[in-house]
């Protein structure tokens, strides 16, 4: 029966995690992404990537979060004690086997199509209603397209854009929206479409890729060289 009762736990370990992965792309998290995640931290693995700060600066995927390690602590607790009294009798099969069969059935019930968008939508409802706009994340505040993206433009010596300004580079009719200019340690804002740009500047920009990358293409394309020559430098 031991042997039996740590084949069930392991698999209701496996169906948490599933379970969790389906909740956090509810919450707008990439399916590969989201399971990486549950996993580190249903292990107590500590793994740090920059996709970690997804969940961190989620409130919803917050609260998934500590219910995962928590869960992880206990559930490592109970297979090391299963373990070591592998050839006692007193395990409680049958009861372990019902909870793993509720969660067999909550796993299918959150596959369906109608579930799916209605917690979706529940998630969404709870962040705006629940939440300051300061704890979302930019995805969630800013990136409403597809094509959406935030991007950091240099201006190197070279470029034409120098001397100008964004009033007169950007159409009005583009899905460009300037947020700032960096020079330095000073950071324009108030006249960022006004200042006549100097090589060094970075401008920080919300919009379209495609349009970003065709207006820029030629800072863009030399931001990128320096980059794989620094790379090469160092190799």
């Amino acid at each position: 029966m031991g042997y039996v009762f740590v084949i069930v736990y392991l698999t209701i370990i496996l169906i948490v995690i599933e379970i969790n992965t389906i909740l956090f792309t509810f919450t707008g998290l990439k399916k590969n992404i989201a399971r990486f995640q549950v996993i580190s931290m249903l292990t107590g693995t500590g793994f740090t990537t920059g996709e970690s700060e997804l969940i961190i600066d989620h409130p919803i995927r917050r609260r998934l979060g500590a219910f995962l390690i928590l869960f992880g602590a206990f559930s490592l607790a109970v297979i090391i004690s299963a373990i070591s009294s592998i050839l006692s009798d007193e395990f409680f099969t049958m009861k372990i086997g019902y909870v793993a069969g509720t969660l067999v059935l909550f796993l299918f019930v959150l596959k369906v199509g109608k579930v799916k968008n209605k917690l979706t939508v529940l998630f969404e409802h709870e962040l705006e209603r629940n939440f300051d706009l300061q704890d979302m994340t930019i995805k969630d505040v800013f990136f409403t397209e597809e094509n959406d993206c935030l991007v950091e433009v240099p201006l190197h010596s070279s470029s034409t854009m120098i001397g100008g300004k964004l009033i007169e580079k950007l159409n009005s009719e583009e899905d460009i929206n300037v947020l700032s200019i960096k020079r330095g340690e000073i950071t324009i804002r108030k006249k960022r479409l006004y200042t006549e740009l100097q090589a060094g500047d970075f401008i920080l920009m919300l919009g379209d890729k495609e349009v970003i990358r065709r207006i820029f293409k030629a800072e863009l394309k030399e931001h990128e060289a320096e980059i794989k020559n620094e790379i090469d430098r160092r190799n």
